[in-house]
């Protein structure tokens, strides 16, 4: 049986305010997420379906604060805090607050289309 955590995560990245640990299991990427700034992901899904996340994810707030909108549906938005699990369809765009942390599971594959625009929208790349 495989198992991530956020210590043994063997991927590390930082992108500004944004810290990532994942690990890739079975076709499914778990990703333990720590924002150390405010962030507004609007920028960052220029050029996907709708300007969106085009992946869904399942997840768990381990601290903080996060708002998803959802432009397709009238602008919806859902906000998350400590002690949530959600679920996030196809079509939302992120708002964190400084400080909140995240796991979330989503597809691999279709999770890394999203990255490739996400790094492509990135300021100052």
């Amino acid at each position: 049986m495989a198992k991530v955590s956020k210590g043994s995560a063997a991927q590390v990245s930082t992108h500004g305010p944004v810290v990532d640990r994942h690990e890739d299991i079975d076709g499914y990427t778990v990703d333990f997420v720590t924002f150390t700034e405010d962030v507004d992901g609007t920028a960052l899904f220029q050029g996907l379906p709708g300007g969106a996340c085009s992946c869904p994810h399942w997840g768990y707030v381990l601290k903080g604060r996060l708002a998803y909108r959802f432009p397709d549906d009238g602008g919806r938005e859902e906000v998350f805090e400590e002690g949530d699990a959600f679920y996030l369809p196809r079509g939302h765009v992120p708002f964190a607050a400084a400080g909140s942390e995240v796991v979330q599971f989503s597809p691999t594959a279709e999770l890394r289309v999203v990255e490739e625009a996400m790094r492509a929208n990135m300021p100052g790349r």
